[in-house]
C-alpha cells in the first residue's frame, strides 16, 4: 500500500483540459491505471494555482480544480473514493483508493478565511501557507526578503489547528518555518528532502527536521531531481541516501514519500511515473525490514492524520 503526500495532477488536468486523461496509461505521471498497478492506497491531490493568475481569479481557479477532481478523478472511477479523514481511509475496502484534496499555497483564499472554510467544506485537509514566494500569509523558500508569518498567516494556522487540518511546511522559508512549527498542531512537510545532502533552499536542515519530528510531524521525501542531488542524474539510490539520513535523525516513524509527480519536468532515473514506485519498493526491500518499508510507504503518513 502506498500513501503519496503530494502530486500536481489537478494542475495538469485543469491546464491541458482535453489533451491529457487520468484514464490513460501514459499521458501524465499519475493516472488511474498506474495507481492500480503500483498499489496505491491514498493519493493526495494538490490545488496549486499558476503564478500568472491575478487577484480575483485565484479562488475561482481553485474551485475549478475541485470540480476537475470530482469529474475527472473520482466520478469516472468507482474505486477512487474521496477521503477526508483517517477513519475514511480505514474504511476503504480492498482495491479502493483514497483521494484527498490539499491546498498548495494560500494565494487561493486571498486573505479571506471564509474562502478557506469553503475549501475545508469541499474536502481540503492539508494546507501549505505559501509556494516559493511571498503572499499574504508568509514568505516562501525562494523569497529574497525571507520574512516570517504575517498576522493573517498566524490566523490561518490557528484556523488549521481548530479544524484539524494538516499544516504543510514544505515551501516555507526558514523564518516562516520556525514561526509555523511553534504554533502548528498538525505539521507535515509533504514534499521536501534533506538540506545536508542537497543544499537546495526547498530542503529542510537537520534542526528543522528534528523540530518537525518533535511535533509528531511526517516528512515526505520527494522525487524532484534537483532536491535530491546537486550534480549529475538523480537515481533511486539518492532517495535512499536521504531516507537513511532522515532515519539517523530519529525519523523511522516520521518519514514517507511525496512524489511531486506532474509538478516536475525532469524525473529520477527509474522513477519516471507512478508505475515506477515498484522500482523504489524493490530498492527499499533490499535495505530495510518489511515493517520499516510499510511505515515509509503508508503507515507514517496515515498515523499523522489528526
Amino acid at each position: 500500500m502506498i500513501f503519496d503526500a503530494h502530486c500536481d495532477v489537478l494542475l495538469k488536468l485543469h491546464h491541458y483540459r482535453e489533451e491529457v486523461s487520468f484514464q490513460s496509461q501514459n499521458d501524465i505521471h499519475i493516472t488511474y491505471p498506474q495507481l492500480v498497478q503500483a498499489g496505491s492506497k491514498v493519493q493526495l491531490f494538490a490545488i496549486y494555482l499558476p503564478s500568472y493568475l491575478k487577484p480575483g481569479q485565484r479562488f475561482q481557479a481553485a474551485l475549478e480544480m475541485v470540480e476537475v477532481f470530482h469529474k475527472k478523478i473520482v466520478e469516472p472511477n468507482p474505486k477512487m473514493k474521496m477521503v477526508r479523514s483517517k477513519s475514511d481511509i480505514a474504511g476503504l475496502e480492498k482495491g479502493e483508493i483514497g483521494a484527498m484534496l490539499t491546498l498548495e499555497g494560500c494565494e487561493a483564499i486571498e486573505e479571506d478565511l471564509t474562502k478557506l472554510f469553503t475549501l475545508y467544506q469541499l474536502g481540503v485537509r492539508a494546507v501549505g501557507l505559501t509556494w516559493n514566494w511571498a503572499n499574504a500569509a508568509a514568505d516562501g523558500a525562494l523569497e529574497p526578503r525571507a520574512g516570517g508569518l504575517t498576522k493573517f498567516g498566524r490566523e490561518t494556522v490557528q484556523f488549521l489547528n481548530e479544524h484539524r487540518i494538516l499544516t504543510d511546511v514544505s515551501h516555507l522559508c526558514e523564518r516562516s518555518f520556525w514561526e509555523t512549527i511553534e504554533i502548528a498542531q498538525n505539521p507535515i512537510a509533504s514534499h521536501s528532502n534533506t538540506f545536508s545532502l542537497c543544499a537546495h533552499p526547498r530542503n529542510l536542515k537537520d534542526e528543522q527536521i528534528e523540530a518537525l519530528f518533535k511535533k509528531n510531524g511526517v516528512m515526505g521525501l520527494t522525487f524532484v531531481p534537483q532536491f535530491l542531488k546537486q550534480y549529475g542524474e538523480a537515481e533511486i539510490s539518492d532517495i535512499l541516501l536521504h531516507l537513511d539520513h532522515v532515519c539517523s535523525l530519529g525519523g523511522e516513524n516520521h518519514v514517507g514519500f511525496g512524489s511531486d509527480f506532474d509538478g516536475i519536468s525532469q524525473t529520477v532515473k527509474g522513477l519516471s511515473c507512478y508505475r515506477d514506485y515498484e522500482n523504489l519498493i524493490e530498492a527499499l526491500q533490499k535495505h530495510y525490514t518489511e515493517a520499516q518499508v510499510q511505515k515509509f510507504l503508508f503507515k507514517n503518513f496515515y498515523e499523522a492524520l489528526p
